[in-house]
């Protein structure tokens, strides 16, 4: 199974780029209109990619806190974390056994 935020920045990378083709393709096509229109295009792809890569680095920074989070809970805590860790794992084993 795979990540659906990795699919998501996936179909929106290649969203992003068939909208950059498109715009290159039209590139022939005259007009002030069009020419226009792809200067629009052009700001909104470099804003989206913008803000992708924001969101992706702003997941990043969050999933590094929650781990060293987790890294300094274990080794203030060890036993505990044994317990919580054997703990889901038989709940993972009972749901899985269901089957």
């Amino acid at each position: 199974m795979s990540d659906p935020t990795a699919r998501l920045r996936d179909d929106l990378a290649a969203v992003l780029r068939d909208a950059e083709a498109l715009v290159n393709a039209s590139a022939d096509q005259g007009g002030e209109k069009m020419a226009a229109a792809r200067a629009k295009i052009r700001e909104s792809i470099e804003a989206a990619k913008s803000r992708v890569r924001d969101v992706e680095r702003s997941a990043r920074e969050q999933g590094e806190a929650a781990l060293h989070s987790t890294e300094d809970y274990v080794r203030k805590n060890p036993w505990p974390a044994v317990g919580i860790a054997a703990g889901v794992g038989v709940v993972i084993g009972i749901l899985l056994a269901r089957r």
